[in-house]
């Protein structure tokens, strides 16, 4: 039997991120809840950073998708805390980079403590860690920019934090 709740989510969960379209918001860890109202449904979602420009794109993309499946009002709540971190991405989703060519996030985002230093990026074409940051923003400020050695060709890489 599909409840209303996780019908609603299905809907929110097939969303796609408008900046790498390969992800859905579920993928990216940033569908945070999805509630049914007798009036409509309130969407939950935490950008990747504060000032994020895809989510108003976001926002429109789930009012169209609970638009088009008979929902009459959505709501869209946008929350900062807790702070989006990359430990959220599912396993599907860094998955998903990999094979569009985008070196997923290794490692855990530190809480507090000691920063932990990326020793290698692993290249998502040809496996290889000889690589180097070309530049820290890519094409978006959550990626930054790489370049293999081995196979020389360049790759985004999805930032840890």
């Amino acid at each position: 039997m599909v409840t209303a709740r996780s019908r609603a989510w299905d809907i929110a969960a097939r969303v796609c991120d408008p900046e790498v379209p390969v992800l859905t918001i579920e993928d990216l860890g940033i569908l945070r809840d999805v509630r049914e109202r007798d009036d409509g449904v309130v969407v939950t979602i935490t950008p990747t950073y504060s000032g994020c420009p895809a989510m108003d794109t976001i926002r429109q993309d789930l009012a169209l998708a609970f638009s088009a499946e008979g929902y009459d009002r959505v709501e869209v709540d946008l929350v900062l805390a807790p702070a989006w971190t990359t430990d959220w991405m599912s396993d599907a989703g860094k998955r998903k980079l990999t094979e569009y060519g985008i070196a997923p996030p290794t490692g855990r985002a530190a809480a507090r403590g000691p920063v932990r230093l990326q020793l290698g990026v692993k290249c998502p074409r040809c496996g290889s860690l000889n690589t180097r940051e070309v530049t820290r923003f890519g094409s978006t400020s959550c990626k930054a920019l790489y370049e293999c050695r081995a196979c020389l060709e360049p790759f985004d890489f999805f930032k840890v934090h």
